[in-house]
This record gives structure tokens, C-alpha cells and sequence, in this order.
């Protein structure tokens, strides 16, 4: 057995795109106080990414002051699996993405919607 400890500095982090991305969706939704993210199963996979947008605080999410614009809300239980993660906006072409790179994820299914870890 192996103990693990748990940063909360370290949980995820963002790119500059990243940043000023989810700032632009932030600011064009009346009332929003910043994302969330977390995890939930589902998919072929195991597990998927959801990000929303923030109106009401949960008191158990873990806060990530992003930018002095940008509060990003971690789900608690969602923290082990999203540990190290960077959040990137990529764009390629005519198309634009948020991209996890997950140092956890083990694989991912063909779509690219859902990933494993291993426990």
C-alpha cells in the first residue's frame, strides 16, 4: 500500500490561453462567479471531464485562484484524479478546444470523451 498526499497548489493548473478563454465564457454569463471541474463516470472509458460555469459556491469545492478575473472551482472528490492536470486552449485550424492533459489518465476511449486511471 502506498500513501499519497494531496496538494491542492498542484491539482490543476491552466495555460495563459486557458485562463483567458474561460474568462471571456466567465464574463458573458450574468452572474457567474467562476468553473467548475470535475469528474464523473461515464463513457467507454471510465471517467469524463465536466466544466460549468459557477452561480452558487459549494463550500466543499476547492478554490483555485486562476487570474485576479478567474476563480476556478475544484469538485473535493474529483481532486485525486484531476492531481497534476494542466488545462490547455488549443487551436488547430478553424477549430478551438479546452485539452486535460492528465498525467493520471492511463487511456482514453477512440471519441476522446472519456479516460481510465488505475486506482
Amino acid at each position: 500500500m502506498t500513501v499519497q498526499t494531496f496538494i491542492p497548489e498542484k491539482s490543476l493548473t491552466l495555460t495563459p490561453a486557458a485562463i483567458r478563454h474561460i474568462e471571456t465564457q466567465v464574463q458573458e454569463q450574468s452572474g457567474a462567479k467562476g468553473m467548475r471541474v470535475s469528474v464523473k463516470p461515464s463513457g467507454c472509458s471510465g471517467y469524463m471531464y465536466v466544466m460549468d460555469l459557477v452561480d452558487d459556491v459549494n463550500p466543499d469545492d476547492v478554490q483555485l485562484k486562476a487570474s485576479d478575473a478567474l476563480t476556478v472551482f475544484i469538485d473535493k472528490s474529483s481532486l485525486p484524479v484531476l492531481q497534476g492536470t494542466e488545462l490547455d486552449y488549443v487551436k488547430q485550424g478553424l477549430n478551438a478546444t479546452l485539452q486535460f492533459r492528465n498525467p493520471n489518465a492511463t487511456s482514453e476511449c477512440g471519441c476522446g470523451e472519456s479516460f481510465s486511471v488505475t486506482k
